[in-house]
């Protein structure tokens, strides 16, 4: 991924210091720290959310320091609510820049969502409208990101779960109208892309056909759950299980798409062995290899 031109100039580019494309993460769980130190292979590079390290010293953030020694570190945010009409939280902002200057991540991201009214701090991801006010909005908050942080950010599609009241511009173009404004990249999140379309018939195929490789900084992969009410069956972005074949197919369509991008296996409930995730790298690792194989015999052909 390029840098890309923003007011005041180009922002390094989100891969940092340490370039992770194309390989596989997986969010580092302080639960497979031990586990983490014994294993040779299968883990390109860790994610974490930085929220979790925000107080300085303590075994949490010396764990993460031995982390940060051995392999290439991404932080991916849930507090920054970049989707308010408030401006960014200038203390949480600091925090956060703290973080990035001490350990250099290659990725620094967040939702494409907000979590904080004024003074008060909601503990979920909540969906922005798509009007051209908020877009406005959003594209200040995410220029004083960047500009504060001094780096590209990217920033994740959400699962949806309603269709949104009073759409002004869908979400890919929302998305895409956000990269151009800003510069900021785009972490694309596959299996927030399948729930949504499951749950508000939205165009997976159009989605994916509107997004450009030159905007996309990162791809999650996650599992997702069904529950079924007397309202009908609704999938739950959960990240409690393995990934869904369905959306094992719709990110070889991605990786056909976009090219080799840096992609996350994200499990935040009922952690397995670490074992797990590394197998589930491994698929995504075997479909990124394939993609590039293809794509090298089409050129020499």
């Amino acid at each position: 991924m390029q840098s890309l031109a923003i007011k005041g100039g180009a922002l390094p580019s989100a891969h940092g210091k340490d370039p992770v494309s194309p390989s596989v993460g997986i969010g580092f769980k302080p639960v497979h720290y031990d586990a983490i130190l014994k294993t040779k292979t299968g883990i390109d590079w860790l994610e974490v959310h930085p929220e979790n390290y925000m107080s300085p010293g303590g075994p949490f953030m010396a764990h993460l320091e031995i982390m940060a020694e051995r392999y290439p570190i991404s932080l991916h945010a849930v507090g920054l609510s970049p989707g308010s009409p408030d401006p960014v939280d200038a203390v949480h902002l600091e925090r956060l820049k703290a973080l990035v200057d001490r350990f250099q991540p290659a990725l620094v991201s967040d939702h494409l969502a907000w979590s904080r009214e004024s003074d008060v701090f909601l503990p979920d991801l909540l969906p922005v409208p798509y009007t051209k006010e908020a877009l406005n909005a959003v594209c200040d908050n995410v220029s004083h990101i960047q500009d504060v942080l001094g780096r590209q950010i990217l920033i994740e599609n959400p699962s949806s779960y309603l269709r949104p009241q009073g759409e002004e511009i869908d979400e890919v173009a929302f998305l895409i109208a956000l990269a151009e404004q800003t510069g900021c990249g785009i972490l694309f999140d596959v299996n927030n892309l399948y729930v949504s379309s499951e749950n508000t018939g939205l165009d997976m195929a159009a989605y994916l056909a509107a997004l450009s490789p030159e905007i996309i900084g990162e791809i999650h992969l996650a599992g997702h759950k069904r529950e079924t009410s007397s309202g009908g069956d609704i999938l739950i972005d959960d990240h409690g299980s393995k990934v869904r074949q369905a959306v094992w197919d719709l990110y070889s369509r991605a990786i056909e798409r976009l090219g080799p991008v840096p992609t996350l296996i994200e499990w935040d409930t009922d952690i397995p062995e670490l074992e797990v995730l590394v197998s589930e790298a491994a698929k995504a690792r075997a479909i990124i290899e394939q993609s590039i194989l293809e794509r090298g015999n089409e050129h020499a052909a």
